[in-house]
């Protein structure tokens, strides 16, 4: 695969990852919200969840970018 092809394909790989990791945060959150509990039992499910998803797109993300280093030869 040539390098502009490869760097292309990482560059919209972010962008689609991004956006379907705020999707799910955003299901996520909601789904939370609608339980009958206090706010505050659902603080804690509402900022692991957070954490866990972005955390994982985090990841991914330097994954990516180890990769995208690698084929620009640095």
């Amino acid at each position: 695969m040539k390098k502009e092809t490869s760097l292309l394909l990482i560059i919209w790989t972010k962008r689609l990852l991004g956006f379907i990791a705020f999707l799910v945060w955003g299901y996520v959150i909601f789904t939370i919200s609608q339980s009958p509990t206090p706010f505050i039992e659902q603080a804690p499910y509402c900022m692991g969840s957070t954490m866990l998803i972005f955390g994982l797109l985090t990841a991914v993300y330097k994954g990516l970018d180890h990769w995208s280093l690698k084929q620009n030869g640095h």
